[in-house]
């Protein structure tokens, strides 16, 4: 039935040498080619594999078929194995690609010298390593030219030398990975008495907002500069609002080329830490132009703009006054451009110094202070499963998972009153900080912009309503992983329920530990007062429903997407945000 709906043969048949495809297959999903050629396949089926019985023209499924059915044939020797390899190129490929997946590295030699294809794909899919610079240092390219084997004037990219039959293996690669954060961070009470020691400090600016200035802060601040021995100049720019946007970031860093400081210090929440952090750049480095700052990259090491080094001019001290962004440790910094947000990493943007000082969060609003402790918690969940998540990462992320379950809560209840855990919650968001600054987010966040950049909804509060379905989700063992995962196997599901097992939660198989994580993730939300649901925070339920596809598309675009363990679909976020918007 296989065979004569694809190419309108069976095997053996006298006919099967003129076998012609049926343009119909190309590119369809395995389950609508067993329903037309008269048979059910279950509904998640990915591929339809047929046994055969040869190679050539007797076995018309051997023929390319540009659909997801493969033919396998049994080998019964390791020499016949390859025999078959070698067949199948030179029936229906000669010179394009052919993959291998084994240990034995001479097995491959020996596959690679027999077989007549440019690309020998080892321990990668076959797809992307033939495309190249996503599992292996082939040059990436979509046109795959099969030299004189396949009698093309191309190997690879258009040139003379592709004439020649040029072999290439490709073995998977390794990206370093590193842990980069600030050189010094100052914690505990009172610890940015540090600035009445600190080295090189003569001219100061100092980026936050009003509050800061009404709360009695900056006049802290000043006043640990004022000890000093040495005389300091002081230059205050407050005008940052929430959300920074780029006018905002252009005219704070006017004041700074014409002030010329030597230290920049960012007080605030993660919006005055955003906009300083731009202005740094755009001070030490004018010739940056913000369109090539957002570009975005799926490898943060292989990108088409390259971030210039910081710190020759002045150096960067990150003074956090809520619990939440992580910004005093980070690489990154949010930007708005109209009704856009965009996020902007590199870890040239990591401040120079943190202090982690928890006075500055005691008048911290309830409200505020429930918003910005799930903003911690988001950071520490994303950065645990995250695809690039590393033993170095791990236990920043899951101890600050434990301190927010432990402490939120009261730090949201007694405010000032209870010390102990606003300090607690402090050092939480810097300790999720660190680790996502090293192993990035995911969905939740992308989703997160977004709403946040359209609908105004706070960013921890978007955050928290979003959690618990991203948490099901991700916890979903997927049928296609993200690319380039720094694991030999799905494990965010496996991750949940090492929270769950350390929160103390029911967690026999990791579908429980998934479920009753999100539960508590829930609980502890509206535990702090969150209003579970997007509708709930005064969204329209017509303009969500209009919006909600781009909203999605927006979101699938945005550059936490490709650190999240699940490669999540547009129709993926569609869902989730659906299910956010009425508290599902």
């Amino acid at each position: 039935m296989l065979e004569e709906f694809i190419f309108g043969v069976t095997a053996n048949c006298a006919s099967c040498g003129g076998a012609k495809l049926n343009s119909a297959v190309v590119g369809k999903p395995a389950t609508w080619i067993a329903e037309q050629a008269g048979f059910k396949v279950p509904e998640k089926t990915n591929i339809i594999i047929a046994e055969c019985r040869e190679v050539g023209p007797n076995e018309p499924l051997t023929r390319e078929k540009l659909s997801p059915v493969l033919a396998m044939i049994k080998a019964d020797s390791t020499e016949q194995g390859l025999k078959f390899a070698e067949e199948m190129v030179a029936f229906d490929g000669l010179g394009h690609s052919a993959a291998i997946h084994t240990a034995d590295e001479e097995l491959v030699k020996t596959f690679g010298s027999r077989v007549k294809a440019l690309r020998v794909i080892w321990n990668s899919p076959s797809t992307f390593g033939g495309i190249g610079d996503v599992y292996n240092a082939f040059l990436p390219s979509l046109t795959l030219g099969c030299g004189s084997y396949g009698k093309n004037a191309v190997g690879g990219n258009v040139s003379a030398v592709n004439l020649l039959n040029i072999k290439k293996v490709g073995r998977r690669r390794n990206n370093m990975q590193w842990f980069k954060v600030p050189a010094k961070i100052y914690f505990e009470r009172d610890s940015i008495q540090y600035l009445q020691d600190m080295k090189d400090c003569e001219k100061v600016m100092i980026v936050t907002d009003r509050s800061m200035v009404d709360l009695g802060f900056v006049d802290k601040i000043t006043h640990q500069l004022h000890q000093r021995k040495n005389k300091v100049t002081i230059q205050l720019f407050t005008d940052v609002e929430a959300d920074p946007s780029v006018q905002t970031v252009y005219k704070g860093t006017d004041l700074m080329r014409s002030f010329q400081p030597d230290t920049i210090i960012a007080l605030g929440g993660g919006s005055p830490m955003d906009a300083a952090k731009a202005m740094w750049l755009f001070y030490e480095q004018p010739q940056v132009d913000f369109e090539d700052l957002v570009q975005k990259f799926m490898d943060i090491r292989k990108r088409a703009f390259r971030f210039p080094e910081l710190g020759r001019k002045a150096k960067f001290i990150g003074i956090p006054t809520t619990s939440g962004t992580g910004s005093e440790v980070t690489p990154f910094t949010v930007i708005s451009d109209g009704d856009k947000k965009y996020p902007i990493a590199d870890y040239s943007l990591t401040p120079t110094i943190s202090i982690v000082d928890p006075a500055f969060t005691m008048t911290v609003p309830a409200g505020v202070t429930a918003d910005t402790g799930l903003d911690v918690l988001t950071h520490a969940v994303e950065a645990y499963v995250s695809v690039l998540a590393n033993d170095f990462t791990d236990g920043l992320a899951l101890q600050a998972i434990k301190l927010v379950f432990q402490y939120l809560e009261r730090s949201y209840k007694h405010g000032a009153a209870d010390p102990e855990a606003r300090e607690h919650m402090h050092n939480a968001s810097t300790i999720a900080g660190m680790a996502f600054a090293n192993a990035f987010l995911g969905i939740n966040h992308s989703m997160a912009h977004k709403i946040g950049g359209k609908y105004h909804v706070p960013h921890g509060r978007a955050n928290a309503i979003l959690l618990p379905h991203v948490i099901r989700y991700n916890g979903t063992r997927p049928q296609k992983t993200a690319t380039w995962p720094k694991y030999n196997y799905y494990k965010a599901d496996l991750k949940y329920q090492e929270i769950a097992r350390t929160l103390g939660l029911s967690c026999s198989t990791p579908a429980e530990g998934v479920e009753s994580f999100a539960r508590a993730c829930h609980e502890l939300a509206v535990n702090v007062g969150i209003k579970m649901s997007l509708k709930e925070q005064g969204i329209d339920e017509k303009t969500f429903l209009d919006g909600r596809k781009e909203l999605a598309m927006m979101s699938f675009e945005d550059q936490c997407t490709p650190a999240n363990p699940r490669l999540a679909m547009v129709a993926d976020m569609e869902e989730i945000l659906t299910k956010a918007y009425y508290g599902e």
